[in-house]
């Protein structure tokens, strides 16, 4: 929930839209542990039931899938309802991050394996040399040029640069002086 706030609020701070989605991996973790409520240890019948209520998620049925739920749950001896009690608090708590058709039409990833794995492109590869030491503006530097290399973006970035540094080097603040400095 920290996590959460603190994005909400740099967002805002910058008036920017962001998407956020939590990780299927994990929505599934809590699924499993209300089939465990409901199925005893091993049932083959709970992999169709997590099979059954992970589809309707990913299908935008989030609303249904929890009403599912609290029916099932009403079932439920208390002694064994912990499982399925967590995984509706889950669901409801966290309802408008659970938009997975939508994330899925607009081709976001739904689970942190892609972001993880970039991560450990652009970073681990780099940063996790025996004996390399990194400072920050060092580190931040190199990842912004691995970014830019991975992205496919490096002859762009390059043009824009030698564009930027010509314009820095001959800025129009020599223009309009028609006097050369040998002259003073």
């Amino acid at each position: 929930r920290h996590q959460l706030d603190l994005i909400i609020a740099e967002a805002a701070r910058r008036r920017i839209r962001v998407h956020i989605v939590i990780d299927f991996v994990h929505v599934l973790e809590k699924l499993w542990a209300a089939a465990w409520s409901l199925h005893p240890p091993a049932a083959p019948a709970a992999e169709d039931w997590v099979a059954g209520h992970a589809l309707a998620l990913l299908a935008g049925h989030t609303g249904h899938v929890i009403t599912a739920l609290s029916g099932q749950a009403t079932t439920t001896a208390a002694h064994r309802r912990d499982g399925i009690d967590a995984c509706i608090r889950y669901l409801t708590n966290n309802l408008e991050y659970l938009r997975y058709d939508q994330a899925l039409e607009a081709g976001w990833p739904i689970a942190t394996g892609v972001i993880e794995g970039a991560c450990c492109h652009l970073i681990a590869d780099r940063f996790d040399l025996a004996g390399a030491r990194w400072g920050l503006a060092g580190a931040e530097a190199i990842l912004k040029l691995r970014a830019i290399i991975s992205n496919g973006d490096l002859d762009a970035y390059w043009t824009y640069h030698l564009d930027r540094e010509h314009h820095r080097t001959h800025s129009t603040h020599h223009q309009g002086n028609t006097h050369s400095p040998l002259d003073r």
